[in-house]
């Protein structure tokens, strides 16, 4: 066998693959023995039909199999050796006139080759990363939440703007019957709120579903609907007040600090404050993260200009996927990809330029941090090395969940080495302040 490369521009070539009898012959012969010692065929013992029948129904099927194997083997083979990065996989050129039967067997295949590029992590112009902070607002409010949720209720006779009131909405015709306890803070509608205002249990009160409260969400839990039937509900439904509460914030003592974060380990209100800003940003930073990388990964893609071999990727696509695709499907599809395509290709050169790698028992480790805080999620905070290690090595048992965690994995040192290397430019900012730069939202 003989493997040669012609090379037809910087990003494409063709590889020729000449195979003789001799590469193959001994192979297809032992293959056709086997197939005549188990032929059951009528008029001929087993194990003693003739050669030539054998060879006539089998031979070509055998032959064709074969040399497959043999190219497949042997091909990938020279590509690793000669270090070629291809792009999709080696495409067979068609040859209308083969022949199967010749002593000596010719082929051809069109490679799409990576193309060469620069891709410097620190760019020109800045990329912005920004810091969300938890203002003053948010501490306030979080403060007051901890406060009500650690508090007493004490039973009111009446109903005033700061209760929560305990009732039943119905709507016979939309279904609804559903007893639930409701803040009158969280409404919306100024005309709800005078409603129940100065009403005792018993009463009935009808109220709007449009706008009832400040948020969507909970609409559909008050009325106990599904979010996308509650979502454009416009109607009116009845609440029957069964309990009236007022909430008592519980007092800012060592008793809850201990309750809330464990023995002495915090004091007083400021460092309350202090800790809820702490944990607070500590969430923010993932979200921040995140725009980061998407702005990195914008930027690269934009400003990193290399030619790609696109006819042939979109022949490749064309003829690759689950069923053919024609030249204006393969076209659309190509240039659906194209971006991850790119990105791809520069992720792949930066990790390789800057030798990152992901070794087992980093995985390991991150793997076990990442069942950390899903078990923190149920209250199980310090959970046993042994019970982590037994999780760990099951997870770590799973090819997709392997996989999984190694691009989270190699995504957070790609998003390290982009802290330490890229140009970038801090912008503090609070979290509304963020949604609104960053989506457009008010």
């Amino acid at each position: 066998m003989n493997i040669t490369k012609e090379q037809i521009d910087a990003l494409n070539a063709v590889v020729k693959v000449a195979i003789t009898k001799e590469d193959y012959q001994d192979k297809v012969q032992a293959i056709l023995e086997d197939y005549r010692k188990q032929a059951n065929i009528p008029g001929f013992r087993k194990g003693h039909v003739p050669m030539g029948l054998i060879k006539k129904q089998y031979g070509k099927a055998v032959l064709v199999d074969e040399v497959n194997k043999l190219i497949q083997d042997n091909l990938n083979k020279y590509l690793t050796e000669e270090k070629l990065d291809v792009l999709g996989n080696p495409l067979p050129k068609q040859q209308d006139d083969f022949n199967w039967d010749a002593e000596n067997l010719d082929f051809e295949f069109e490679l799409g080759l990576a193309p060469e590029f620069e891709a410097p992590i620190k760019t020109k112009k800045a990329i912005t990363q920004y810091k969300i902070v938890a203002d003053k607002k948010m501490i306030d409010e979080q403060v007051d939440r901890i406060g009500k949720q650690y508090g007493k209720l004490i039973s009111k006779t009446e109903v005033s703007k700061k209760d929560e009131v305990t009732g039943t909405f119905s709507n016979e015709a939309e279904e609804i019957d559903n007893k639930t306890t409701i803040e009158l803070s969280n409404l919306k509608a100024k005309k709800a709120t005078d409603a129940l205002v100065g009403k005792k249990v018993g009463d009935v009160v009808t109220l709007k579903t449009k706008g009832l409260f400040k948020e969507d969400y909970q609409l559909s839990s008050a009325l106990g609907l599904a979010a996308d039937k509650s979502a454009d509900l416009d109607t009116e439904v009845t609440f029957t007040i069964e309990e009236i509460n007022e909430r008592e914030p519980a007092e800012m003592n060592q008793e809850l600090f201990d309750k809330l974060f464990g023995e002495e380990k915090i004091s007083t209100v400021k460092e309350l404050r202090d800790k809820i800003k702490e944990d607070t940003e500590k969430q923010f930073e993932q979200q921040s993260d995140q725009k980061l990388l998407n702005d990195i990964t914008e930027n690269f893609i934009e400003n990193t200009k290399f030619e790609l071999p696109t006819e042939f990727l979109k022949k490749w696509i064309q003829v690759t996927g689950e069923k053919p695709l024609t030249e204006e499907e393969a076209s659309a599809e190509f240039e659906k990809s194209e971006k991850g395509l790119r990105y791809q290709l520069i992720e792949g050169k930066i990790i390789q330029e800057n030798n990152l790698q992901v070794n087992f028992d980093e995985l390991k480790d991150f793997a076990k941090g990442f069942i950390k805080s899903q078990m923190a999620q149920y209250g199980q905070l310090n959970p046993a090395e042994e019970e982590l290690d037994n999780i760990a090595a099951r997870i770590m048992s799973n090819q997709d969940e392997v996989k999984r965690l190694s691009e989270q994995l190699m995504s957070q040192k790609l998003l390290s080495l982009y802290k330490e290397k890229a140009n970038l430019k801090e912008k503090e900012l609070s979290y509304d302040e963020f949604i609104k730069e960053v989506y457009g939202k008010e």
